[in-house]
C-alpha cells in the first residue's frame, strides 16, 4: 500500500563558500501521481556525489540546482505503479529521481536494473560509479603493465576503482589521499603499491620517492594544486584523464593554475582528456566485466552507506570533506517486491 505523504529534502539556500547542512530543508509533500506513459517510483538508495555540489554553481551537463528546488540526485528505487508496459510494480529501476521517498517520472527517464550480487552494487561498482572508473581509465588512460598509474582521491568512489582496475592490467599504481588512515586501507586492503598523503608532505616531492620513474597515467579526480603535483611528473606522451575537480567545487574562490599548462603538456606530447561518462558506448560489457571483477575478488567493492534521507545533507557535507571510503550512499527504504 503507497502511503500518502512523501518527505523531500531542498536546498534552501546557495552555499556561500562551503557547504552546510543548513543550506538545506526537509519538507512534506502529498505523493505524486504517476500520469500516462510515467512511473510512481519508490527510493530505496541515493547516490552521494561530489557532483552534487557543483550542481549548486552553475549549469555544468545537467541544469543548475536553484534554492527552493528538490536536490537533484541519482538513485535506486522500485515501480510502484507503471503506466507503461515495460515496467511493472517490483522493478528495480535508476534515474535522476532527487533527494525524496518518492518521485513521478516518464518511462523514458528511467532505466531497469536487473540485480547482481547486493543491491547496492548497482549504484556502486555496476552504477555510473564503477563505469567512470571503467571508461576513464580502461578507454582514455589505457594503462600498460609496467607503467606507472596515479590516482587522485583514490579512497574515495570513483578512485578506489580506477586503482584497482589499473592494477589488473599489470600496473604500478600509487593512490593520493587525506589521511594516513586511507592511505593504509589503499596499500593494506585495495592493494595499491604505494599511497601518498597530501596533508603532510608536496605530491610533486612525494612521487619523487613512489613513482622513480615518472607517471605515464594520471588518472584525477582533484585539480588544483595536486593537479600540479602530478603533471611536473608526467612522462612524455603520458595520459592526463581528467574526471572531476573536487578541490575546486566546495568553494566561492576557486584556485587558479595548474603552473605548466600549457608548456609541460607541450614538451611532454600529453594526452589530456575529460570525459562524462554517458558518452561512452559498451555500457552492457561494461558492467558485465566490473561485475566479474567483483565476483573473482579483483575489485573490493567499498561502499559508505549512511542511514536515513534526512541524513543525505550532512552525508555530502561529510563526502566534501573526505569523509567516506568509497562510495557513499543513502539508504532510504528496503524493496516491498
Amino acid at each position: 500500500m503507497t502511503a500518502s505523504e512523501s518527505r523531500q529534502i531542498t536546498l534552501t539556500e546557495s552555499p556561500a563558500g562551503k557547504l552546510l547542512a543548513s543550506n538545506f530543508g526537509l519538507e512534506t509533500v502529498a505523493v505524486p501521481t504517476a500520469g500516462d506513459g510515467e512511473l510512481l517510483i519508490r527510493v530505496l538508495y541515493i547516490s552521494i556525489d561530489a557532483a552534487n555540489r557543483a550542481w549548486m554553481q552553475g549549469r555544468t551537463y545537467r541544469d543548475q540546482v536553484l534554492p527552493g528546488t528538490k536536490m537533484a540526485g541519482g538513485a535506486l528505487g522500485e515501480v510502484v505503479v507503471s503506466n507503461d508496459p515495460a515496467f511493472a510494480p517490483g522493478d528495480i529501476v535508476e534515474a535522476d529521481m532527487g533527494w525524496c521517498d518518492y518521485v513521478a517520472l516518464p518511462a523514458s527517464q528511467v532505466q531497469k536494473r536487473k540485480q547482481r550480487g547486493p543491491l547496492t552494487h548497482l549504484l556502486s561498482i555496476l552504477g555510473i560509479t564503477g563505469k567512470t572508473a571503467y571508461f576513464g581509465m580502461l578507454h582514455i588512460g589505457k594503462p600498460l603493465a609496467g607503467e606507472t598509474v596515479v590516482v587522485s582521491a583514490a579512497a574515495g568512489a570513483v578512485g578506489s576503482v580506477a586503482g584497482q582496475l589499473a592494477k589488473t592490467r599489470g600496473a604500478r599504481v600509487v593512490g593520493i589521499a587525506g589521511s594516513d588512515k586511507k592511505c593504509k586501507w589503499l596499500t593494506d586492503e585495495l592493494g595499491f603499491d604505494a599511497a601518498i598523503n597530501y596533508n603532510n608532505e608536496p605530491v610533486m616531492k612525494a612521487l619523487k620517492r613512489d613513482a622513480p620513474d615518472g607517471v605515464d597515467v594520471f588518472f584525477d579526480n582533484v585539480g588544483g594544486d595536486i593537479f600540479e603535483g602530478v603533471l611536473f611528473r608526467m612522462n612524455t606522451h603520458g595520459r592526463i584523464v581528467c574526471c572531476g575537480a573536487v578541490s575546486q567545487y566546495d568553494t566561492d574562490t576557486p584556485t587558479h593554475g595548474p603552473r605548466g599548462v600549457p608548456g609541460l603538456i607541450v614538451t611532454k606530447r600529453l594526452k589530456v582528456e575529460g570525459f562524462i561518462v554517458m558518452d561512452f558506448d559498451g555500457q552492457a560489457e561494461a558492467e558485465a566485466e566490473l561485475a566479474g571483477f567483483a565476483a573473482q575478488g579483483s575489485i573490493k567493492v567499498a561502499e559508505d552507506i549512511v542511514e536515513g534521507l534526512e541524513n543525505a545533507p550532512q552525508a555530502l557535507v561529510g563526502l566534501l570533506s573526505g569523509e567516506n571510503y568509497g562510495k557513499r550512499l543513502v539508504h532510504v527504504a528496503d524493496p516491498q517486491g
